[in-house]
């Protein structure tokens, strides 16, 4: 293996449990070095470890292992056991097996999705690795077929193409998968992230134990809340800008027999305004809208963003109704969107109450000293 030489704060780095090194922490790396796994040492030519090295990328490094061993498909198929491993029982037959850095396998992803794997390699030393980690995972994870869904705009950064790719025995377009008794149909090809978003798994859940009489989801997708309140609730509306993903929902209504579902093709911000000049009032009320905030420099024009969503949807909650609330922005952090959430409650003249703090489920792990690894978050707000 090549061998990368980092400074004194990059070591520092990884003790501290982080396991990136910026390029600005590489003291010498060697001339032309292609991406993939290197040795790692410190200033004074102690080792440190093995990690993924993209040399086109700000995040260089990316800490594999800090022992002496070599990163081959055994050692990947290792670590997809542990990560399987740590997911026990689910209660749903699409889940992620692998969160990457949450995981110890850096910037690797992987969702199962009934007896179909569709993963995301996202960095060019994960990329030199293919081979070995597909084996890996065809090896511990015996799946019908994989998917290589390296479409995400994330790969630009490492000199990376964007591809959609068959990689083990055959996937079909689209997979029936279930969670918690509801049941809905995934595009793997052309769905968001690997498929479908998985990360709110646990949350609609919970929005269907609370459903009862006029319930209203906002950004509905294909409908994954909508779902799990059209159990409970006497009537749903359901409001997205996508005429492709509407019809998409109306299909997964059709798969549940739920026809209390009035799917709406509107642009969010102004639905919910319509609804309060109508004077309408629900009992639940979700906001799942996608990231406002993808760098740091769109933090604020997402909060004002987020602030006029939750002041219209307090405005239109019955008394005692509740609002599930989210943002998947990690740049936004979880005490900037509390303080939303504040400003948006004075603002509605309505007394709230946080009933829960919502984030992330189990399979989605986040490290304490990875924030990267962490990014969802969420509250159940209710009116009094």
């Amino acid at each position: 293996m090549n061998v990368v030489t980092v400074s004194k704060r990059g070591a520092r780095r990884w003790a501290a449990g982080h396991p990136w090194i910026y390029r600005s922490d590489v003291e010498h790396e060697p001339d032309g070095a292609a991406p993939g796994p290197v040795t790692i040492h410190d200033r004074h030519d102690n080792y440190l470890g093995r990690a993924l090295y993209s040399p086109h990328s700000e995040i260089r490094l990316r800490l594999l292992t800090r022992d002496d061993e070599p990163v081959d498909r055994a050692w990947w198929a290792a670590r997809v056991g542990e990560s399987l491993a740590r997911r026990g029982s689910i209660a749903a037959t699409a889940y992620r097996v692998v969160h990457a850095e949450a995981d110890g396998l850096p910037s690797l992803i992987v969702d199962r999705y009934g007896s179909y794997l569709s993963a995301q390699l996202l960095s060019a030393g994960l990329e030199s690795c293919r081979d070995d980690v597909v084996a890996a995972l065809a090896d511990v994870l015996e799946p019908s077929g994989i998917l290589l869904r390296n479409d995400a705009p994330i790969r630009r950064h490492e000199k990376l193409e964007l591809s959609v790719e068959l990689a083990v025995g055959d996937v079909p377009d689209e997979v029936e998968v279930e969670e918690y008794g509801v049941r809905y149909r995934v595009d793997l090809r052309a769905g968001q992230k690997t498929g479908a978003y998985l990360d709110q798994r646990e949350n609609r859940a919970l929005a269907g134990s609370f459903a009862g009489g006029r319930v209203l989801d906002v950004f509905t997708y294909q409908g994954s809340f909508a779902l799990h309140m059209a159990r409970g609730a006497d009537a749903v509306i359901a409001i997205d800008q996508s005429a492709e993903a509407l019809a998409q929902g109306r299909a997964n209504a059709e798969l549940n027999g739920l026809a209390n579902i009035e799917w709406v093709e509107a642009n969010a911000f102004d639905a919910l305004r319509k609804l309060e000049r109508d004077g309408e009032r629900f009992a639940v009320i979700v906001l799942d809208p996608p990231a406002f905030a993808r760098t740091k420099d769109r933090v604020e024009s997402a909060l004002a963003g987020y602030k006029e969503l939750n002041l219209r949807a307090l405005k239109l909650l019955a008394p005692g109704g509740r609002l599930l609330t989210f943002s998947c922005s990690y740049h936004v952090q979880r005490e900037l969107f509390m303080d939303m959430l504040a400003d948006a409650a004075r603002d509605s003249g309505r007394r709230v109450t946080v009933e829960r703090l919502l984030s992330q489920p189990a399979d989605h792990p986040e490290i304490i000293t990875i924030p990267e690894s962490g990014y969802l978050k969420g509250a159940v707000l209710k009116v009094l």
